[in-house]
């Protein structure tokens, strides 16, 4: 499973190619084939970044979504909500 550490990891790697290709466009001697390599490890990099968080943020509502399911029985904040008639899902609700 990706952490955010994997994250930070992943935006370092991009950073860096990004930086890559801006010292080619502005320093370099402007080689297209360098530019085309350097612009798709940049695209397969930031597709495995938007896939990192989302697995992140699968794994982090796993156990909200596993709680709604449960009818608000694990913890007293879910009981309150689901006592409201509504769905049971207390996220963004003011107390």
């Amino acid at each position: 499973m990706a952490s955010l550490k994997d994250t930070v990891n992943l935006t370092s790697q991009l950073n860096e190619l990004t930086q890559q290709l801006h010292n080619e466009l502005t320093e370099g001697e402007v080689d297209f084939d360098k530019m085309v390599e350097l612009a798709d490890d940049i695209s397969e990099n930031a597709d495995n970044l938007a896939s990192a968080f989302a697995r992140v943020n699968e794994a982090l509502s796993e156990p909200l979504d596993q709680s709604n399911s449960n009818g608000g029985k694990s913890s007293g904040r879910s009981r309150r909500s689901g006592s409201n008639g509504g769905g049971g899902d207390a996220d963004g609700e003011d107390a």
